[in-house]
């Protein structure tokens, strides 16, 4: 049998507030590994107190990539991601260090590790005029269209979200196929490396939520709120005329914080519903995870010498 020459990777996958930056620091500096952030928030410069970004003193402690990449009212795609953090990988490789995948965004290691599935390029006239519908009938009412249509798609995009339903319904009225059924088709440039896959998550429920509640409040108390009133500040945010569709908006806590500072509530409510927010965020991000059946899975808090055992034997192959 042929022995796999790829060179090795690590990803460190989980639900949000879960320790995945923690471990992925000091797997970085075991294996001497450099992190490359897989995380849909964390690219926006601006959003990072409220997207748990790595701070100063953890960024000293490892090298991050893939921060700070875009400005908050601009978009990124996956398939951006997916070219940057081959890119990323490759140079990392190159300088013989090991690269640390670790976030907690599903769509962008899909796109990264499986590759991304062949898609009908986007129709500007087409997503001109969904964007126009989206307006007038509401996004809400254009989710109810996807579920009829896709109805994969629909569990998987949230109501809130028309980057995403604009997508799905592009390429179905393009195609008459769901975008559910195009994702289903092989990758094509999947990045050549030999991935071992650990998922972080608490075995009780519980604890995820009680971090995630932790979390919040620690979030509050560092500045959050003054984070995203100097987010609305910027001329550039002023003048877009729908902030809450930007996808930096839409990151969980700050669309509830934004909502709060317009008026909507008062401040324990907004605090009600930025955790609620973040614990969906968990569930879609388990459910998702569920689907990987060739991670494994560690508590990190209970099963720290099994992770790394996993981890010995990974590397010394």
């Amino acid at each position: 049998m042929a022995v796999d020459q790829r060179p090795l990777a690590i990803a460190v996958m989980g639900p949000t507030a879960s320790g995945k930056t923690a471990t992925a620091i000091a797997l970085a500096q075991q294996l001497g590994g450099e992190i490359v952030s897989v995380d849909s928030a964390l690219v926006y410069r601006g959003l990072d107190i409220g997207s748990a970004k790595p701070d100063a003193d953890e960024r000293a402690q490892a090298p991050h990539h893939l921060l700070d990449l875009r400005d908050p009212w601009q978009t990124y795609s996956a398939a951006e991601f997916a070219a940057d953090a081959a890119r990323v990988v490759a140079d990392i490789v190159a300088r013989g260090r090991m690269p640390i995948l670790a976030g907690g965004t599903g769509l962008y290691f899909r796109a990264l590790l499986q590759g991304l599935s062949p898609m009908p390029a986007a129709d500007p006239e087409l997503r001109a005029a969904i964007s126009a519908e989206g307006e007038v009938r509401g996004w809400g009412a254009l989710h109810a269209e996807l579920a009829q249509v896709d109805p994969a798609a629909a569990a998987r995009i949230h109501a809130t979200d028309p980057q995403r339903i604009q997508r799905a319904l592009e390429v179905f009225r393009l195609t008459g196929t769901p975008i559910s059924e195009w994702q289903k088709r092989p990758g094509v440039d999947r990045l050549p490396v030999r991935c071992l896959k650990l998922i972080l998550a608490p075995r009780q429920r519980s604890t995820l939520h009680q971090r995630i509640e932790t979390r919040f409040d620690a979030m509050l108390a560092n500045g959050f709120l003054d984070e995203v009133r100097a987010l609305r500040a910027l001329p550039q945010m002023a003048a877009v005329a729908a902030p809450l569709d930007l996808p930096a908006v839409r990151a969980v806590g700050y669309r509830q914080a934004w909502e709060y500072l317009d008026g909507q509530g008062t401040a324990a409510g907004f605090r009600d519903k930025g955790i609620y927010a973040t614990r969906q965020l968990a569930k879609r991000q388990l459910t998702w995870l569920r689907g990987e059946l060739d991670a494994r899975w560690f508590d990190p808090h209970l099963d720290a010498v099994a992770l790394a055992d996993a981890v010995s034997a990974f590397t010394a192959t």
